[in-house]
């Protein structure tokens, strides 16, 4: 990804913390969203100076499409989508508030929709792209008590395919990452730590991202891959 420009959501988050170094590893220069400001810090404590200096940080809000609109205009132009933003929450059907139904949407499919829809813009006048989303095992294999978030995540998966369809004969691809349970603070303060060694690293789902955003990965479209560990 030397020289590419990488629109990264999430890069401050828990999943991030992985990726964002792997992608600077790479000679991207990266543009990342954000919404605190101390999640931007905490993101600059693990990286040295010069990475930071490879580091766009705007302000922006995912769930508003003018938003959306306005954070891609400032970039030179999009190459590379990696977009990690999403969220959890559990409930059984009959007891889930559709205020909660609705929220996962929001955050898991709705934000996926905006950035793929204005990076795929820009990648289009240009002739070159790399889209990398994430779903979740959750979305192609849905449990009991996530009825939201499987069928928000098994969205995020039927838009990724339906975009890698789209364009097709184009030097733009479209993937999805399929992740069990990834080890972050969050999920260990939420889930407990007891069976975190079998759940899979962000370093790991990292690799994966960075190799379906690179030119290696010109072939492979519409690809739904499992990261699961050993869970």
């Amino acid at each position: 990804m030397k020289g590419k420009q990488v629109l990264l959501t999430g890069g401050t988050g828990g999943l991030g913390l992985g990726v964002t170094p792997a992608v600077l590893a790479q000679g991207a220069a990266v543009t990342i969203p954000y919404r605190h400001l101390q999640e931007v810090e905490r993101l600059k404590g693990i990286l040295s100076p010069a990475d930071v200096a490879r580091i766009q940080f705007i302000p922006a809000n995912l769930q508003d499409e003018a938003s959306v609109d306005q954070l891609i205009s400032q970039m030179l132009r999009v190459d590379v989508l990696i977009h990690l933003v999403g969220g959890f929450s559990m409930g059984k059907t009959h007891e889930y508030s559709f205020d909660s139904w609705k929220r996962e949407f929001e955050l898991n499919l709705n934000t996926t929709f905006l950035t793929c829809k204005y990076s795929l813009k820009s990648m289009l006048e240009h002739g070159y792209g790399r889209i990398v989303t994430v779903s979740s095992r959750a979305g192609a294999e849905p449990g009991g008590q996530l009825a939201a978030y499987s069928a928000a995540k098994a969205g995020v998966i039927a838009l990724t395919k339906a975009i890698a369809d789209e364009t097709k004969g184009t030097n733009i691809t479209a993937n999805v990452v399929l992740p069990s349970i990834i080890d972050t603070p969050t999920n260990r303060q939420a889930m407990g730590a007891e069976n975190a060694e079998q759940w899979v690293k962000p370093e790991s789902i990292a690799q994966v991202i960075c190799f379906l955003a690179s030119e290696a990965a010109k072939d492979v479209r519409g690809a739904a891959i499992p990261v699961y560990g050993n869970v």
